[in-house]
């Protein structure tokens, strides 16, 4: 199923895993040194803080994290062509595309809803990466 990386419903997703990885409230309620209650509201919040989604992410053991980094490649506004600004943190060479978001992009082209060029615009797909990814994964 095609995630909507557009707005994320973070505690909903957390509720999705539970339920499919069939976690016990107590473990839970314990990992997290939460009442029930406090679990509960979080299944219902939109977001969460970093180190709670951290402890999340390590129980269920599925990065949540990079749903937001799907976000980021799908709907950030382009960078400049500038040369990139001097940090100290933690500098990332491209962009990663997972299978999630190429089969994202194929679902939009293959249903008519966005043309190539509209995809590139759109969400800053290099010409020749949609391509690649149109001859590898058309059905």
């Amino acid at each position: 199923m095609i995630q909507n990386f557009k707005e994320i419903k973070i505690g909903a997703l957390l509720k999705q895993k539970v339920v499919e990885d069939k976690i016990e409230m107590t473990r839970i309620c314990n990992f997290l040194d939460a009442p029930e209650e406090r679990v509960l509201q979080m299944y219902e919040s939109d977001s969460l803080d970093c180190d709670l989604l951290l402890r999340w992410s390590k129980l269920l053991e599925y990065d949540f994290f990079r749903i937001y980094s799907h976000h980021l490649i799908l709907y950030s506004p382009p960078g400049s062509s500038a040369k990139p600004k001097e940090t100290s943190l933690p500098q990332f060479r491209k962009n990663v595309y997972t299978i999630e978001i190429i089969d994202f992009m194929m679902e939009l082209l293959e249903t008519g809803k966005k043309t190539k060029l509209e995809i590139q615009n759109e969400y800053n797909i290099p010409k020749t990466t949609l391509y690649k990814w149109v001859a590898k994964h058309k059905k």
